[in-house]
């Protein structure tokens, strides 16, 4: 029997090489790699054209929003955008309108999802009231909880030790890993206090109102609580240098730490933020050049463990405003990661085996995503091809995603998704998104 599709003409990304191959995929998952020659009938052949083929990239840190936020984002035009940007799979963040944060909320969002994405969609689910419950949002399929130190979401004091130990021994117990927004709530609010007592309104006042120093307060508090419980932590979105220098004291005593860095962090610093205003905006704030040198060599040394978009659309209305207290922060990012970081790997500043471990191998392996996250027979057929040759301008007008926005605009780069699969089937091609919602699958935690 033939399987059902042959990709050839191409170089694919397996066992930490690129080799001249193709692939067959046969019921959503990859069937063989092998030379042209020994690639088995299809039903159906399509022919890349040299281009590059790599798994497709596990998003980990995504705002889809929808239900009461749908006015920013919906589950299908989400997806669309992950589609276009050559993602297969992202993780959906929990500070929604309901949040997501008990198991009947999660089992809700999920339903609403199934037929509408268009690529693979895991949960998040922020911690409920009721501790009790975690063991049930598991067992619904959240693959990871997520606290935010910032503002409370969900049902625990971020301020009760207590609380949050016995929460994190809770979730340690069920082996899913705790995401965390690590920023001093009480820190934010007094330095936000004081700059609106000032009367300052402007973007940079807002990053003296997010100091690094509150970063790394809520980071050390955050390790020393993870060490009393067997909770593997994850660090979203790290940014100051000396909230990485924490981390990565942390991860050498043995504990199971890790950190995720954006691709705004690393590309754009508080002088972008001056440029771009708040466009640029995000929570965390960019840092100084001395935080972006900083989160780079930590890349090459292999110390971050991951790269997210942290995707977080809002309306033009919403971020044009006079005052910055009155602006959402967030940026549109799932478009614009894997063209940035193919534009890294063109100029050396990235091996494409980084590329792959960052944004595909090692979110598979935190968020225990089986048989996805690399190109090898019998895993999920989720695929990106690009074309590392084409140059291009990034357009956010062009965006899949309802956040037409993106201080990233006009910046050239030099590689671009030109098709996705997702189980298999085809659902980007050259930009144009040819698959129906619906054709992406909800992913649920294993145990």
């Amino acid at each position: 029997m033939p399987v059902d599709t042959v990709l050839y003409n191409t170089k694919v990304y397996t066992h930490g090489r690129l080799i001249e191959a193709g692939l067959a995929v046969d019921e959503g998952r990859i069937f063989k790699i092998a030379k042209e020659t020994n690639l088995p009938p299809a039903s159906a052949k399509l022919d890349l054209k040299g281009n590059v083929t790599l798994p497709g990239l596990i998003d980990s840190h995504v705002h889809l929003r929808n239900q009461q936020l749908a006015y920013k984002e919906d589950f299908f035009t989400g997806t669309a955008a992950a589609a276009a940007g050559g993602i297969t799979l992202t993780i959906d963040m929990p500070n929604n309108k309901p949040v997501t944060m008990d198991s009947k909320s999660l089992r809700e969002r999920m339903k609403l999802a199934e037929k509408r994405v268009v690529v693979n969609v895991a949960f998040y689910s922020a911690f409920p009231k009721d501790l009790e419950e975690v063991s049930s949002i598991v067992e619904e399929g959240a693959v990871a909880f997520k606290l935010y130190m910032s503002q409370e979401i969900g049902g625990l004091d971020v301020d009760d030790d207590d609380m949050l130990l016995h929460a994190f021994k809770d979730v340690g117990k069920m082996g899913a890993p705790i995401a965390v927004h690590a920023e001093d709530r009480e820190m934010l609010e007094n330095m936000r206090r004081k700059m609106e007592k000032a009367g300052r309104k402007d973007v940079e006042a807002y990053v003296k109102a997010h100091p690094p120093q509150a970063e790394i307060k809520a980071t050390k508090r955050i390790i020393q609580l993870t060490k009393k419980s067997s909770a593997h932590l994850h660090f979203c979105h790290v940014s100051s240098a000396v909230a990485l220098n924490a981390i990565l004291k942390a991860k050498n005593t043995g504990y199971p730490f890790t950190c995720e860095v954006t691709p705004h962090h690393l590309l754009m610093s508080s002088e972008h933020l001056k440029r771009y205003g708040t466009l640029a905006l995000a929570d965390p704030p960019l840092g100084n050049k001395d935080d972006v040198k900083a989160l780079w060599i930590a890349l090459k040394h292999g110390s971050i463990d991951t790269l997210a978009s942290d995707h977080a659309p809002h309306t033009m209305e919403e971020k044009e405003v006079e005052s910055v207290w009155d602006a959402e922060p967030g940026i549109p990012g799932l478009e614009t990661m894997l063209p940035l970081l193919l534009a890294q790997v063109n100029d050396g500043h990235l091996t494409m085996a980084d590329l792959v471990k960052l944004t595909s191998e090692k979110p598979a392996q935190i968020f225990d995503l089986r048989g996805r996250g690399s190109l090898n027979a019998g895993n999920c057929a989720d695929i990106v091809v690009v074309d590392m040759n084409q140059e291009y301008k990034i357009d956010s007008s062009r965006f899949y995603s309802k956040a037409k926005y993106s201080p990233f605009d006009s910046w050239k780069v030099k590689g671009k998704p030109v098709k996705t699969f997702v189980n298999g089937q085809l659902v980007m091609d050259e930009g144009e998104i040819v698959a129906k919602p619906g054709t992406g699958q909800i992913v649920r935690w294993e145990s």
